[in-house]
């Protein structure tokens, strides 16, 4: 989908040279990038676009200065998208804790299409590290848009729903959402809203946000210039004293020892859940000794893995043994429907071993079939269950579901110790979309460790070498927070907290009912098997949105524990805080709200349309529209695509390859009248050609050729005729 995305931006850059700019030669359009530049990457957003969406290459024109175009056949199917000209743009941040509240605004002008005509434009919003779309808002002089979350029940009023290219995810943290017939030469005001996490590392929280601006979206005409804003607030909610130097720099928080605080909030009266709410913030300074390690890395080599996916995830791992120290351990456990086992037992990590584990790596990673998940997965534990004086870890990364989760969730808990020894630790890592991304949150709940995941195929290397260094960095683990039982319909997430990692803050969240202690005390043990205990600072909040903070966290949680137990009333639960929170969840779906601001228009002499705003006692009130978007949740998992080894590379089919080749003939011949209008009904039928039949018909073209009949569309198209 990100493939096509940049070619229909290709395809609106070049698509925009039809626009007359005016004989102001000063002013020269912004440059495509160059050919030998350019590549997916390169049209995917940098930062909040939106793009006039052009179907009809007939109405691309400059709205205030009309101008004579050569009359073109066809249309853009997939269409085209021209970037729209940016007038302003506002950011304005919100940091708490370690997430980030991110809300642009933004002004942009639809420059490319008649006056008199209207298009569809696709806002494209790119968020930083765990992004999570919060709203959209759209305003312009005929009406106005603005999404909202419902519960899965709600959507019965609902006449019409959206295609999958209205709404949704060109990748992981790129969101795109279409807005219906917006009229040519009109300015739009849109307004987007999204948090993020902070990355934390060494004591230093960084935050990342997308907010690079190609120069095609800058305005080419003199008079009207760009204005940026950009406004960042911070909030560490902790009575830390925060440093910056910079705002390109990292903000440094600590660099001694293990801080912790204890955060509360009373709820707000349309809070969905009446509790107080606590949170309990525990990070960990630059020089914290590490424990010692008895790592074991259980490693999906199914089909569904073949190709990118294994091949990052062995140059993942290979990394990871090069960062285990002497005097570790480790293990390897690689499965399909077979088991393959580095060796027996565990081996020391020396250079010699880690060397020859490398080559066993490149012999045994070759793709089988089947997801036998359970038995290497109780093997590690197993293995690890006798450990003394270090820290026990499972790595445990799969691309796919599994058909008895539920029976390996139980099996693998009545499994685990429960007692205050170090117990095989469980850190889960999930590739694509085929994964329940729940049952891995929950078997990483209860393993003490960590999930992550990767939804994108260029982020599994890069996410899995992080995710390997948190479980690598443990500081403090068996953690315990003392007299937090007294409370009342006491709710804590997750239920068994995880370690703490240098690489990364650690949140625990909760509900409660009663008065909450005045002190509080956290223990735990230290990378030196020493013992670990410290007062925690209490402090209520008047500041600091902790519900929405919080909301992320909660939600998956409870939605994976909702997937378990199949509990309704859990299930409820999470639809209510998503609606509250405006954070997307598995219950509820996002709706496109349209509302009309005006009824009647009149016509300027240059045939574009002016909308006035009627007298509002003459008014006739209008009942909006609402549009039923695509699912933007992971969902729990694909079996069957799992069982038909879907990779995730998995693309929608391409065009032939010789249709793909008169494509781009037909590209070259007539991109100087802008690009394959001529062409475009036979292209997108020899689209839906097998390769045989196209051969069949390039063939007798060329047969045809030799009686001259292509002879016109070479004079044509060689720049020595008229079109």
């Amino acid at each position: 989908m990100a493939e096509d995305f940049a070619r229909a931006v290709e395809d609106g850059l070049l698509l925009a040279k039809r626009v007359y700019l005016g004989k102001d030669h000063a002013v020269v359009p912004p440059k495509t990038p160059p050919r030998m530049e350019r590549s997916v990457q390169s049209y995917l957003p940098t930062a909040p676009i939106i793009y006039a969406v052009i179907d009809n290459p007939g109405i691309v024109d400059n709205p205030d200065m009309p101008s004579y175009q050569p009359y073109v056949h066809g249309r853009y199917n997939p269409p085209a998208l021209i970037p729209l000209k940016m007038n302003s743009i506002e950011l304005d941040v919100d940091c708490h804790l370690d997430t980030a509240f991110v809300r642009v605004s933004g002004s942009w002008r639809v420059h490319c299409v008649m006056g008199s005509k209207s298009c569809d434009c696709r806002v494209a919003v790119p968020m930083g590290d765990q992004g999570s779309i919060l709203g959209v808002d759209v305003d312009y002089p005929r009406k106005s848009y603005s999404t909202e979350l419902i519960a899965l029940d709600d959507n019965k009023d609902i006449e019409k729903t959206a295609g999958p290219q209205d709404a949704g995810f060109l990748k992981p943290q790129i969101f795109t959402l279409t807005i219906p017939q917006i009229d040519g030469g009109s300015n739009i005001s849109i307004t987007l809203r999204w948090s993020q996490k902070l990355s934390f590392h060494n004591g230093q929280l960084t935050l990342f946000i997308p907010f690079t601006f190609p120069d095609y979206v800058t305005p080419v005409i003199k008079k009207i210039a760009k204005k940026e804003k950009i406004q960042l607030n911070i909030n560490s909610g902790t009575g830390t004293e925060i440093l910056s130097n910079a705002s390109s720099h990292p903000l440094k928080v600590s660099s001694g020892p293990i801080v912790g605080h204890v955060l509360l909030q009373s709820p707000s009266l349309h809070d969905v859940d009446q509790r107080e709410t606590f949170c309990i913030y525990l990070y960990s300074g630059s020089q914290q000794r590490v424990f010692r390690k008895e790592v074991i890395f259980v490693v999906d080599i199914s089909k569904s893995m073949l190709g990118k996916p294994l091949e990052d995830t062995k140059n993942a791992l290979s990394g990871a043994l090069s960062k285990l120290n002497p005097e570790d351990s480790f293990n390897i456990i690689a499965f399909s429907e077979k088991i393959y086992m580095l060796s027996t037992s565990m081996e020391l990590a020396s250079k010699e071993t880690i060397e020859r584990a490398v080559e066993w790596i490149g012999v045994h990673f070759i793709a089988g079939c089947g997801t036998n998940m359970l038995t290497p997965l109780f093997k590690a534990t197993e293995m690890l269950m006798n450990s003394s004086g270090t820290i026990p870890i499972i790595f445990l990364v799969i691309n796919g579901a599994v058909e008895d989760e539920k029976h390996i969730y139980d099996v693998m808990k009545r499994h685990l110790a429960i007692g205050e020894s170090l117990c095989p630790r469980i850190y889960t890592f999930g590739i694509g979309s085929l994964c329940n991304h729940y049952f891995l949150r929950m078997l990483a709940m209860i393993g003490r460790g960590q999930y992550d995941a990767a939804f994108d195929l260029d982020s599994i290397e890069v996410q899995m070498q992080k995710f390997f260094s948190r479980g690598l960095s443990t500081v403090l683990a068996n953690i315990t927070v003392e007299t937090l039982d007294d409370l009342n319909e006491l709710e804590v997430y997750p239920s068994r907290i995880p370690d703490l990692s240098s690489e990364s803050a650690l949140t625990i969240c909760g509900t409660y009912r009663g008065n909450f202690p005045n002190t509080l005390k956290a223990r735990g043990v230290l990378g030196d098997l020493s013992s670990f205990a410290a007062d925690l600072k209490i402090e209520w909040l008047k500041d600091i949105p902790l519900d929405r903070v919080l909301a992320r966290q909660q939600i998956d949680l409870l939605t994976a524990q909702a997937w378990h137990s199949e509990n309704r009333q859990l299930k409820q639960k999470v639809a209510k805080l998503s609606m509250q929170t405006h954070n997307v969840s598995e219950y509820t779906r996002m709706i496109l709200i349209e509302n009309y601001k005006i009824i009647k228009a009149t016509e300027s002499p240059g045939g574009q349309k002016v909308w006035k705003k009627a007298d509002p006692k003459k008014m006739v009130p209008k009942v909006p529209k609402m549009l039923l978007l695509p699912s933007l949740s992971i969902g729990f998992g694909n079996l069957e695509g799992t069982a038909e080894n879907i990779h995730l590379c998995h693309e929608e089919p391409k065009l032939p390859r010789a249709a793909e080749k008169c494509r781009k003939a037909a590209s070259n011949c007539c991109g100087k009248l802008g690009k394959n209008f001529c062409c475009m009904y036979c292209i997108d039928c020899c689209s839906k050609m097998n390769d045989q039949c196209a051969i069949l018909i390039a063939q007798l073209c060329i047969a045809l050729s030799c009686l001259g009949c292509v002879e016109c569309c070479s004079i044509c198209c060689s720049g020595k005729g008229g079109h």
